[in-house]
């Protein structure tokens, strides 16, 4: 099932034994579109420490209470390896992290973990197991997810409104369309991009480019049916 990153953020987060906070944001791989990691709010419990979430530890996402389940308990997630939240996500940390769950890496020859509608993974490569003299960091291109809400959308032929969230699917949670508020340029509803329509993501810019015209989404918006803005059973449009 897709589900809108947006209605995500500060749903609860239940490990094996308790709460540990609430959702926060989400880094995704830009070159993969895949969600890695999901950044957690752990309020008063873990103080002024960012802790990391991957999918591997992902359970059931139970919409009705608004609870994500988390298969690791309160001492695996106390004791997993720090991070500065100050700097990009190391490579070198990620080693550690994956090294302490348990976990195969998704790394090895920039290997998604989508493909079919399971979550697909490798194991780790040799060099793996062993530090790297020279640091190299996963994140130039890991991504917030909270960062990009607000970037333009920039068609062919100029803009058309803005990122308000993504549409993940929550079994491979792989991205697979932009949310997008319009704006005035349709009467302010929301409609849907594919994430194949996405030519680059320019963060100097704040803006996405896509290989679209105006005329091609306003072509594809008026052969398909309209929810009206803010209706929770759907978006308005799907581009792509």
């Amino acid at each position: 099932m897709l589900q809108n990153t947006k209605e995500l953020y500060g749903n609860r987060l239940a490990a094996l034994d308790g709460e540990v906070g609430r959702v926060k944001d989400f880094y995704f791989d830009d070159r993969t579109g895949a969600l890695r990691y999901l950044v957690a709010d752990t309020g008063s419990w873990l103080t002024g420490r960012l802790v990391l979430l991957s999918p591997h530890a992902f359970g059931k996402l139970d919409q009705y209470e608004n609870v994500l389940h988390i298969k690791l308990t309160k001492n695996q997630i106390e004791n997993s390896p720090p991070i500065d939240s100050h700097r990009p996500v190391s490579r070198q940390y990620e080693i550690e992290y994956y090294r302490y769950y348990g976990w195969p890496a998704y790394w090895p020859a920039d290997q998604t973990w989508g493909m079919g509608s399971h979550l697909v993974i490798v194991p780790p490569p040799p060099e793996a197991t062993a530090r790297s003299p020279r640091p190299t960091y996963a994140g130039r291109h890991l991504q917030s997810a909270q960062a990009l809400t607000g970037y333009a959308i920039q068609t062919v032929d100029g803009a058309i409104g803005q990122v308000s969230g993504l549409m993940v699917d929550d079994r491979s949670w792989l991205i697979r369309d932009l949310v997008v508020e319009a704006g005035h340029w349709y009467a302010g509803k929301q409609i849907l991009i594919s994430k194949l329509k996405v030519e680059r993501i320019s963060y100097e810019e704040s803006k996405v480019y896509v290989n679209l015209t105006k005329a091609d989404i306003q072509q594809t918006l008026e052969n398909r049916a309209v929810w009206p803005s803010g209706d929770n059973h759907g978006m308005e449009k799907l581009i792509g």
